[in-house]
């Protein structure tokens, strides 16, 4: 990559007081990473969280002006919390190595932050593509995330797995979207629910939850049911078929590894 053309000195450069700080947390994303730099270019500042990157991941945020920070993995939360800690804007806006900020979301985000605060914090709607289709049901539009807030006011919590901003005042929701191409392939797909699922069973089971029969045989099922019909994946296509069966096949793993931490008494240490 060439890196990204230069606005940086433009938006933030010198002396001029931080207003937006971009988060990011990266994991051997260098083929991901140049799309959502490219889309946060007008931001003040780039942090990027790296967390033993082998590839071309610190090269390439360099490239872009980014900060680069290497920390050793603790989960999501602690990531992100470090990340936001490092920032020098007023505002934090945290997005994933695989997400880019549309041109409409981008324009609203410079808008609202450069005028006197209406709210703390901001929900974004979030679309994800899925095997080079972008999917509307499934549940998984419309999809809310907390993203874009004043720091000071929010900060994510300690999960190792689906960390969420606990933010003190109030929130808003902002019409543009983030993009999110997390599921180019089904490998891809897979490799993550194997990671998710893992974590998803030890954050359960270090919050003292427990795998019942119940868990193990029914809530797989419950999972397609919501998925495909009550969420009307059908109407996303052979996709939303694939997303639903795999979304139940997801359940029964995660209450499987559970179960087995159960019976181990204790939590697997080792997140990769």
């Amino acid at each position: 990559m060439g890196g990204i053309p230069g606005k940086y000195e433009e938006y933030g450069g010198g002396e001029k007081s931080m207003s937006i700080s971009v988060v990011i947390i990266a994991f051997n994303e260098e083929n991901n990473l140049p799309r959502c730099l490219n889309s946060v270019v007008w931001a003040d500042e780039i942090i990027v969280v790296d967390s033993g990157s082998t590839d071309k991941t610190r090269e390439i945020s360099e490239n872009a002006h980014a900060k680069v920070f290497d920390i050793v993995w603790q989960g999501f939360g602690h990531a992100k919390s470090f990340g936001v800690n490092q920032a020098k804007g007023k505002w934090i806006l945290s997005i994933d190595a695989d997400e880019e900020i549309s041109p409409q979301l981008a324009e609203e985000i410079q808008s609202v932050t450069k005028n006197p605060p209406q709210c703390d914090g901001h929900f974004i709607s979030r679309k994800t593509m899925f095997l080079g289709r972008w999917i509307y049901h499934c549940g998984w539009r419309p999809d809310l995330n907390l993203r874009l807030f004043v720091k000071g006011k929010g900060q994510f919590d300690d999960s190792i797995v689906h960390e969420t901003v606990i933010l003190k005042g109030k929130t808003g929701i902002l019409k543009g979207e983030l993009l999110h191409y997390s599921y180019p392939d089904i490998d891809v797909y897979l490799k993550k629910l194997a990671l998710y699922t893992l974590l998803g069973a030890k954050k359960a089971y270090l919050s003292g939850k427990r795998a019942t029969i119940f868990d193990l045989t029914l809530r797989p099922v419950l999972a397609f049911v919501k998925f495909y019909f009550v969420k009307q994946g059908f109407r996303d296509g052979w996709r939303g078929l694939l997303i639903s069966a795999l979304s139940s096949v997801a359940a029964l793993i995660k209450y499987a590894r559970l179960k087995r931490l159960q019976e181990q008494g204790k939590a697997n240490k080792e997140i990769y």
